[in-house]
């Protein structure tokens, strides 16, 4: 725990960067019906060095900060007029917090934002230090990787719920991050760009180019909790139909989270029988599977229980809840005392009342999480 509790050195400053230049030479051009989704950007500041990957509302890039302080740095471009300003909000208040404390450097947070001013709608920039792929990510790519981040994600929850009083509710492997230690994943990165440019369209006479994934990297670093689009305030009154009470939202979706990386399969699948995918109902069934049927007093809470069960509070979905699933059955790697530490770390998470799950301070001081990292 002494390890994980040190404070983070500041990084030693260094001159700025020259302006790099890409070569077209080498760029191949691909067919315009490959669907991809980005900004063009331009910073007087920042240098692009490549594309690192896009959603449905932003694209990622690697770039070199030309004023120095930091070497390199991501920026996260959105599409144009995306409303994002109470994710800005949240950046903002998780910038407040101290950054002496121990457990501040398990939180990505901002280094700046700024806009880039475009005819037709401006682009909301949020500048972060790099990072790693994800856990996801690196499980893919290396499945013999094992997930050490754990203790440091129960860090990084304990600070977002106590210091800065915030709820992520989007905790999933895809959002916790690896450190990039050693800069030559970095510097590998550019060579790449510079030798050997990604394909790339032109729309509408903007060029669109298609991502790189960065090398894996010699050594992990400690894991920080990234993407804080879905985050609310944790000292406001909500009424969310699943989970109500704010912060154990987060608990339960740790607890899922761990569940997938470890055993590597979904705790829940939630495939309708229907054939047309996943419904909200069979989820539910197998919920009442693992954990058995919720309380009536909890039924009688949630604005659409009436969907699901009677007023005595009996399934009535034409859909049957599947019978012999337990933790116990899932759980297929460990035996004897580890398994039943294991399964006992579990129950504390994945719980139908939000006030009976563990806060992360508790689970921090769990005999297996101590035990096994």
């Amino acid at each position: 725990m002494t390890t994980l509790l040190r404070r983070t050195r500041n990084a030693a400053r260094r001159p700025p960067f020259a302006a790099l230049k890409f070569s077209n030479s080498n760029r191949k051009r691909i067919s315009t019906f490959k669907h991809l989704k980005e900004a063009r950007f331009e910073s007087s500041r920042y240098r692009a060095v490549g594309k690192l990957g896009f959603g449905v509302t932003s694209t990622v890039w690697l770039a070199r900060d030309l004023d120095g302080g930091c070497q390199y740095v991501t920026l996260k471009v959105y599409t144009r007029d995306e409303d994002n300003q109470e994710e800005f909000q949240i950046y903002k208040q998780l910038s407040k917090g101290s950054s002496s404390h121990p457990c501040h450097a398990h939180v990505r947070s901002r280094l700046e934002t700024f806009t880039i001013f475009r005819r037709g709608g401006d682009h909301h920039c949020l500048v972060q230090k790099p990072m790693w792929e994800s856990f996801s990510d690196l499980q893919y790519r290396n499945p013999a990787q094992r997930f050490t981040g754990l203790m440091q994600v129960f860090l990084a929850l304990d600070y977002l719920h106590t210091e800065c009083k915030l709820v992520h509710t989007d905790i999933k492997g895809e959002n916790i991050l690896p450190e990039i230690e050693d800069t030559a994943v970095l510097e590998s990165f550019t060579k790449a760009e510079l030798e050997n440019p990604p394909p790339r369209i032109s729309i509408h006479g903007a060029p669109v180019y298609t991502s790189r994934q960065f090398d894996l990297p010699e050594i992990f670093c400690r894991a920080a909790l990234s993407d804080f689009g879905s985050a609310v305030q944790g000292d406001e009154q909500r009424n969310y139909n699943a989970q109500p009470n704010v912060y154990p939202v987060d608990i339960w979706n740790v607890g899922v989270m761990i569940w997938d990386l470890f055993e590597g399969k979904p705790m829940f699948y939630g495939n309708d029988p229907d054939g047309e995918g996943y419904s909200t109902r069979a989820h539910l069934a197998e919920v009442i599977g693992i954990l058995g049927p919720p309380a009536l007093d909890l039924i009688s809470r949630g604005t659409k229980s009436r969907k699901f069960f009677t007023e005595d509070g009996k399934w009535k979905q034409d859909i049957q809840v599947p019978k012999d699933t337990s933790l116990e059955e899932a759980e297929e790697f460990l035996e004897g005392r580890h398994k039943a530490m294991f399964l006992k770390f579990m129950r504390g998470m994945p719980l139908w009342w939000p006030e009976d799950r563990k806060t992360a301070r508790e689970l921090l001081e769990d005999p297996w999480l101590n035990e096994e990292f």
